[in-house]
């Protein structure tokens, strides 16, 4: 069912077009990720679908009765809440909604044939089944705990930074579940161990989703449809990240194949053009138009082709991992390095050597020290204790705050301070417009000031002035921040060809397994830990021994229970909900099993499934077997339930 539809969308800002004549379709249960270059759309498109803002032409169909709400990049609080009171006042309706079912089920228990009672009771139990709102205060502390805001909980909210401000917003959107939830960068802020939790509520509560993000194993975890704003269009992909990649390819070469076909047609039309008296005959001018056509198409083409296999050649490099080819230069030798502050210990004991071609990432817990470790690097704080002995190299330093930039300054004056309109890049000279075009910077931005431009295109300034640099060693702080996934692209792609050392912090999973071939794990409390495996592989092993523990802890913690519990007083009879289930339950099977029938028998009926779509009729019987499973388990656990009170 879809939840919101646009219709023939255009939207113009000024003389720029943004959207010209897109549908766009949200149904229940999807998770659709909206990817493209920075400006080409992609919060407009959602601002459009959320209703916030208007399209120039075009028609928005909602539910009017769903919810619609989107995580705002600047969320407003009352002055006047706590971290934890700010959650708790998005909840008030779940909240009474789940005292209103207690005291129904009450008034149910005393008036059982009491319809209107019922249909009320039943309407309330739905509304908290879907929300999933019976244990909210559990779930509160839950989502307190690993967004990190625990130790915040009693802080004025206003008086947090704007990362730790979006987790509030975040959080209290996550627990709230609106039937449609809207989420522009969702992972920005976040550490890995957050974006992971993340993952999994949205995934386990089914939400339906439409978000944008640069975060790429994000995407590939969470989305059942990518949507790519291009040219003013959209394209819509199946699946995840790697799914939207491989039917991109598929579609480059569908592309490519056309234009051949367009060639042979343009030829023989050209021919016909230039031997035949009887095009300029009025009769024949929609043919000579045609032509004319045919010949603009076939310039466009090879540019929109090359451009999409020059993106997806990016993307599909695997790791450059550098075999040791003689001994390298020690550009880092650290010794017992301990760094304090406020009496938090974010380095405790560090040694490590950093040679001329090691690529490593810096990753870990936010606030565990990571952007610490570089700014000591630098020489920019001193250690408690320690040493950090430098070889004789040159540093190119990037930071969150673009300090390299000038606001004033234009960009091709940012790039050629002394005149000319040629820059030294790695020992050869190139054009300063060939080389910004290499950063998706058209000609017409040469004379612009750099404070003009929006923070993702200051990053692109910042990290194509950084490669013009000649330096031995690269270190970065969060270098794929405010970037599109196009130019996070071509940055690895330098990062991979770039010759010296490189070093960065960086929470973007995907980024750090494609460059990186060692990490240093911030783990809290001073420890750092040196891996050379790949950041996913490091993680999903982490996640295994945390879930071990957790059984060990879970089976110590039982034991433990029924030596010391006293007895409980036992239930001896089914609950409303649960009688309820085991009366319509067997019904409800039956009825979807004699569905899943008819489909399969669709299934195997070239006249039936062509007639009614394979796609179509695959997905309506995975969906099917899914709820299948949900009622089946339900009515069993029911059941044994029932047989234990001999009902």
């Amino acid at each position: 069912m879809a939840l919101i539809d646009l219709f023939d969308i255009k939207k113009q800002y000024d003389v720029k077009m943004l959207l010209d004549d897109v549908d766009f379709h949200l149904n229940e249960g999807e998770r659709v990720a909206i990817v493209g270059k920075n400006g080409c759309g992609k919060s407009t498109l959602m601002k459009i679908a959320l209703g916030e803002e208007e399209p120039t032409d075009g028609k928005r169909i909602i539910d009017r009765s769903i919810q619609i709400e989107m995580l705002s990049q600047q969320p407003v609080f009352d002055p006047a809440l706590n971290v934890k009171e700010a959650i708790e006042n998005e909840l008030t309706e779940l909240k009474e909604a789940k005292e209103q079912y207690d005291m129904l089920s009450l008034q149910v228990a005393e008036n059982f044939e009491d319809k209107q009672l019922l249909e009320k009771f039943e309407k309330i139990t739905a509304y908290l089944d879907h929300h999933n709102a019976w244990s909210l205060d559990d779930k509160i502390e839950r989502v307190l705990q690993e967004f990190k805001l625990k130790e915040y909980e009693n802080r004025l909210v206003i008086s947090l930074s704007g990362g730790e401000q979006r987790r509030v917003a975040l959080a209290s959107l996550i627990l709230k579940k609106p039937e449609v939830l809207l989420l522009d960068e969702p992972t920005n802020h976040l550490d890995v161990y957050m974006v992971e939790f993340l993952e999994e509520i949205l995934l386990k509560e089914k939400f339906t989703l439409l978000f944008i993000s640069h975060d790429r194993h994000f995407i590939d975890t969470i989305a059942t449809r990518v949507i790519e704003v291009e040219n003013r269009k959209l394209v819509s992909y199946r699946g995840g990240y790697r799914d939207y990649l491989e039917q991109k390819e598929a579609r480059m070469q569908s592309l490519a194949k056309q234009h051949e076909n367009l060639l042979k047609l343009l030829k023989h039309e050209e021919e016909w053009l230039g031997k035949s008296v009887r095009a300029r005959e009025k009769r024949n001018q929609g043919r000579k138009r045609r032509v004319f056509e045919l010949r603009d198409q076939a310039k466009s083409n090879p540019t929109l082709i090359r451009k999409m296999q020059l993106e997806l050649e990016r993307e599909k490099k695997h790791f450059n991992r550098e075999k040791s080819v003689g001994k390298k230069k020690m550009l880092f030798e650290i010794e017992n390095l301990n760094y304090t502050i406020a009496d938090k210990r974010l380095i405790v004991d560090f040694s490590t050597r950093i040679l001329q071609r090691d690529k490593i990432a810096i990753v870990g817990v936010n606030g565990a020290g990571k952007s610490t470790l570089l700014r000591l690097l630098l020489g920019r704080i001193k250690p408690d204790s320690g040493s950090i002995k430098k070889g004789d190299f040159t540093i190119g330093y990037f930071d969150q705050h673009r300090e390299m930039l000038n606001d004033d300054e234009t960009l091709i004056g940012t790039f050629c301070p002394d005149g000319g309109d040629h820059i030294d890049v790695r020992g050869k000279s190139m054009h300063v417009y060939a080389y910004l075009k290499l950063f998706l910077f058209p000609e017409e931005f040469l004379g612009k000031k750099i404070s003009q431009l929006s923070g993702g295109e200051k990053n692109r300034v910042a990290l194509a002035l950084l490669f013009t640099k000649n330096v031995d060693c690269l270190i970065l702080d969060e270098p794929t921040n405010d970037l599109d996934i196009q130019t996070i692209n071509i940055l690895e792609e330098q990062l991979l060809n770039f010759p010296g050392a490189l070093i960065f912090v960086s929470h973007d999973r995907y980024f750090v397994d494609k460059i990186a071939s060692k990490l240093y794990i911030f783990k809290g409390n001073g420890v750092i830990e040196e891996s050379y495996q790949s950041y996913s592989d490091y993680l999903e092993i982490e996640k295994e021994i945390k879930e071990l523990e957790k059984i060990e802890q879970d089976i110590s913690s039982k034991a433990k229970e029924e030596i010391t519990a006293a007895p409980k007083k036992a239930q001896t009879k089914l609950s409303y909900k649960d009688q309820r289930d085991l009366d319509i339950l067997p019904d409800e099977i039956e009825s979807l099993e004699a569905k899943m029938d008819e489909l399969n028998a669709c299934l195997g009926d070239p006249d039936c499934y062509q007639e009614k779509g394979l796609t179509k009729l695959s997905e309506e019987l995975a969906k099917l077997e899914e709820i299948y499973e949900e009622k089946s388990e339900r009515y069993l656990e029911v059941l044994e339930l029932a047989e234990s009170f001999g009902t």
